[in-house]
């Protein structure tokens, strides 16, 4: 297995990032997930896009995407596999045992991991903790995941695959690692980006793709809404047959089903959408 790293492939068994790295030792760097289909990125610019409006938020230098994209094309070229969750790290650098950066220099990372197609439905929960809807992070793809490794291990320890965030008002934000959308009466609703949730590049196709509408929810709209699904890079556009203890059964439901093929169809269509 081969990653990228600060300028060129390397083996996975000796690749070394610093124990000093900023990344690791105060979470300050940023990161893509891309889905790559037979060694093809998808929606690589819209990734790149937000790595570069990521860094900017937290004050990093702007990415080289040139030497991103080289990296992106050289580890799906050395790792062949069907389906891989093709990961972008950039990070800090090394630096102090502090907050304060080091004059270093950034470190990037690019590698890939196989992984499979998901089930067409999941179950998710809702955890009391909140997205805070006006913080410096806000928006931002960082590294900073703890919260979301202790709301998704919830999750797991009741049998779903995702946990679902409000924000400090009450209105439903987010999910750990994908956004949500809601169908009322038939239409498709999901969360506005000043909710404080992630401008997900799945989720802005499926906005652009189906004409859902950005709503303001309360987080309760999930014990009334008629269908619930999920979008994010790896799910694609997945359903929700249960939240926390309401099933929803049927799921997909006439609504997602046809968002799910829209994205399908689409996205094959266009690789770089």
């Amino acid at each position: 297995m081969k990653i990228w790293l600060d300028g060129g492939l390397q083996d996975i068994d000796t690749a070394r990032v610093s124990v000093f790295d900023h990344g690791l030792t105060v979470g300050d760097g940023i990161f893509e997930t891309v889905k790559a289909v037979d060694g093809r990125p998808f929606a690589l610019t819209r990734h790149l896009d937000r790595l570069t409006r990521s860094a900017r938020g937290l004050g990093l230098p702007d990415p080289d995407l040139d030497e991103v994209r080289r990296a992106c094309a050289a580890v799906v070229e050395a790792n062949p596999m069907p389906l891989g969750r093709l990961r972008i790290t950039y990070t800090g650098g090394h630096g102090p045992l502090g907050s304060d950066r080091g004059e270093h220099g950034t470190t990037l990372v690019v590698a890939l991991g196989e992984t499979g197609r998901r089930p067409d439905s999941t179950a998710v929960v809702t955890v009391p903790w909140t997205r805070n809807e006006r913080g410096a992070l806000t928006g931002l793809k960082t590294t900073s995941y703890a919260e979301n490794v202790v709301a998704l291990a919830r999750a797991r320890e009741r049998g779903a695959t995702e946990a679902l965030f409000g924000n400090t008002v009450g209105q439903l934000c987010e999910g750990t690692g994908s956004n949500v959308f809601v169908v009322l009466d038939g239409e498709i609703h999901t969360p506005p980006l000043a909710s404080g949730c992630l401008a997900g590049i799945t989720r802005a196709l499926t906005v652009e793709w189906t004409g859902a509408r950005e709503t303001d929810l309360p987080l309760d709209v999930l014990d009334r809404a008629d269908e619930v699904f999920l979008t994010s890079t790896l799910r694609d556009v997945q359903a929700v047959h249960r939240v926390d203890d309401r099933e929803l059964p049927g799921a997909p439901g006439p609504v997602t089903a046809k968002a799910m093929r829209v994205f399908e169809e689409r996205s094959g269509d266009d690789l770089d959408p």
